[in-house]
């Protein structure tokens, strides 16, 4: 009986905690557990992400990425062909196989272009920066953490908006409330709908000292449909 009541004690200390916690500690604490030496800002690595989608090949993508010198690098290699897209301080070049003298053809059949590039840098440096992307400008983080039970466990959730010039999307990430790691996140393009996908994450990879998921599953929030999964290794 003692010990059940201790147990009770304990779970109740920790149900209480999460409805004080604030959304800014929430995130604060979220960040201490992936990047506790507060290593993004200063980021200087590379990294490879294998992706898994049913009926296509593996497509394997190599990130190299410097924040403080404005560096980005994407190399795709999927089905024999390589193709890249970096970005040094804002110019941008693109390469197949290692050339940058591409074809009208080829560069359509690869999406080998500034802006598809652009956009693939958006898409990389959020989601392998987050949480801490969370305190970028024009994040719109609200105020109450709510209490959420998704694939049969419980979590803390953030919600998330963005200015108008940032993102349209609304977003849902959801934390261990007792180690406050990020272990699932869901965007909605319409909510009203149920359109959108949710990720979950799984495992844990250190890349120059940040903690990042080490696995993503991607599904669709209306029916659950499977899309993919991105593995995440050291280069």
């Amino acid at each position: 009986m003692r010990y059940f009541i201790l147990f009770l004690a304990v779970c109740h200390s920790t149900i209480s905690q999460a409805q004080d916690i604030t959304a800014q500690q929430l995130l604060d604490k979220t960040i201490a557990f992936h990047d506790p030496n507060g290593i993004w800002k200063t980021f200087d690595g590379e990294f490879k992400v294998l992706m898994e989608t049913p009926n296509s090949s593996d497509r394997l993508s190599t990130i190299t990425l410097n924040i403080p010198k404005q560096y980005f690098q994407l190399l795709v290699e999927k089905d024999g062909v390589s193709y890249s897209y970096a970005f040094d301080k804002g110019n941008c070049i693109t390469t197949l196989n290692g050339s940058t003298d591409i074809s009208d053809e080829d560069r359509k059949t690869y999406r080998l272009t500034c802006d598809r590039g652009e956009m693939m840098k958006n898409y990389y440096t959020y989601l392998y920066g987050l949480p801490m992307k969370l305190k970028d400008p024009g994040t719109l983080l609200h105020d109450k953490v709510q209490k959420k039970t998704f694939k049969g466990k419980e979590y803390l959730v953030l919600k998330v908006t963005y200015d108008e010039k940032v993102g349209s999307d609304v977003w849902y990430f959801y934390f261990d409330p007792k180690t406050y790691a990020m272990e699932v996140y869901q965007f909605y393009h319409d909510e009203s709908k149920n359109d959108g996908e949710y990720i979950l994450l799984e495992g844990l990879e250190e890349i120059n000292g940040i903690q990042m998921p080490k696995t993503r599953a991607w599904y669709m929030n209306k029916d659950d449909k499977y899309l993919g999964t991105d593995i995440l290794t050291k280069s």
